[in-house]
């Protein structure tokens, strides 16, 4: 009655007003072997409120949460400290309440937080223009490919994706190339020392549009983006560069720089926490001004006003509910506005200074992991460079240490059997993040638990 509060009276009176002599007969069209006969098998009956929220309460405190535990998970969800005031700012009611800023006259704050977002995003990039943010890294990815096919005007279809591109944002890829007429040439990972930028280069050829290649890679590697550029451009393709971890950024050169055309990525690691996974913020940019027309979602721009005044506009929206459907570059609906916000609050609060002090202590604090993994017997680290995450060989499936180390409450990092189920060669390989949230005893923790399960 709390949330449905209609008596039998009323329901009688309404199905009068219609004409319909019981509720059953509204569902008239529905074939009868498609309806329930009774309720769902499997699932308990109603109870009260208060039984609900003490069942609640006694599943909850099965879950290990990653503040609770020694945390070495990444794999393109990194858990770093978001300030206090990064959340504060977000919940304003300005902020959390505004809706899309159709009416520029009414919409300076969110245009403009958008317009200094995609400044932060294409100077992190190394590009000339970003966008106003996507839903998240791997359809960023996706639209990416999609803008590379436009721009080929249709007479390239291969897209050739890195072996060492995330599993997660490949499989993104082919789902949405099934209703295109891009052909997608992937790869298996191998587990060398070293990206293998040759073989990739040797399947450009004079039909690819584009190349797709992660940086840093899914085990943690660095590809050599300038040479895969070169080798792109020479066959008049694109490189698309994704980034799923953007603190690396403030240690290593950007994609822009090293010839990438496109620049995609996940911006989570900035101002949005891990949130069970969601919602994150798709990063979208691109390195040639003459390519901004063929860029999926919104481009918000500076302008002045009938005075003078500095004022903000959306100077380009080229997706479906601003012009005609089939003119659109994207059918995506909206951008991840709040985490947008958060990522430009956490980004303008650590300044370039502070971004590059993060990104070396991350790089500090995953060296000494990995020295210290590297000295426990069965282990070899995988790397011959890395930002903060690297892979280990543990020389048995890796599936079962996790869960055996996730029983004494050490999340020790993702498995490659997870991440490539169908590849038995990467069964013994362990994806290990290190943040600035990781402590020195929890590297200890981690290595003592390593050695007393692998001897």
């Amino acid at each position: 009655m709390r949330y449905l509060p209609l008596t039998d009276a009323d329901r009688s009176a309404m199905l009068a007003k219609i004409g319909a002599p019981d509720i059953d007969a509204l569902f008239a069209d529905v074939p009868e072997e498609a309806r329930l006969s009774g309720p769902i098998h499997g699932l308990p009956m109603h109870a009260s409120e208060m039984a609900v929220e003490k069942h609640m309460r006694r599943l909850s405190k099965k879950n290990l949460a990653a503040a609770d535990a020694p945390f070495f998970l990444g794999a393109g969800a990194y858990r770093h400290h978001v300030p206090a005031s990064v959340d504060h700012i977000i919940q304003r009611g300005e902020f959390l309440t505004a809706y899309t800023p159709y009416q520029p006259e009414i919409a300076q704050g969110t245009l403009q937080m958008l317009f200094e977002f995609q400044s932060q995003v294409a100077r992190l990039y190394g590009c000339a223009v970003a966008n106003a943010s996507m839903y998240d890294g791997s359809t960023a990815c996706w639209e990416a490919v999609a803008m590379a096919s436009r721009v080929a005007r249709g007479k390239k279809r291969k897209v050739v994706l890195s072996g060492a591109l995330h599993p997660h944002y490949a499989e993104v890829v082919r789902t949405m190339a099934k209703f295109t007429d891009d052909e997608i040439a992937g790869a298996p990972p191998s587990l060398t020392a070293r990206p293998d930028d040759d073989g990739l280069i040797a399947r450009i050829d004079d039909d690819t549009s584009c190349v797709v290649v992660q940086y840093p890679d899914i085990l943690g590697r660095l590809p050599d983006l300038s040479r895969i550029a070169e080798a792109a451009h020479e066959k008049g393709a694109l490189l698309i560069a994704v980034n799923t971890e953007p603190v690396a950024l403030g240690a290593i050169q950007s994609p822009g720089e090293l010839g990438a055309d496109i620049v995609v990525g996940e911006g989570q690691a900035i101002g949005v926490g891990l949130q069970f996974g969601g919602p994150y913020l798709g990063l979208f940019a691109v390195r040639d001004e003459k390519h901004v027309r063929q860029m999926p979602g919104r481009l918000c721009g500076e302008t002045v006003d009938a005075q003078g005044k500095r004022g903000f506009v959306l100077t380009l929206s080229t997706r479906e509910q601003h012009i005609r459907r089939e003119k659109a570059t994207s059918n995506i609906c909206t951008n991840s506005g709040l985490c947008a916000l958060a990522f430009s609050v956490h980004m303008t609060l650590l300044g370039e200074e502070g971004l590059r002090r993060l990104a070396m202590e991350n790089h500090r604090l995953a060296c000494l992991a990995a020295d210290r993994l590297a000295k426990v017997p069965g282990i070899s680290v995988l790397n011959d460079s890395f930002f903060n995450e690297f892979t280990v060989q543990l020389g048995q499936d890796a599936r079962q240490v996790v869960r055996e180390l996730a029983g004494k409450d050490i999340l020790a990092g993702v498995s490659l059997g997870r991440l490539f189920p169908d590849n038995d060669a990467l069964a013994d390989g362990l994806l290990v993040a290190v943040t600035e949230t990781t402590t020195e005893e929890d590297i200890d923790t981690l290595v003592s638990a390593l050695e007393e399960l692998l001897a």
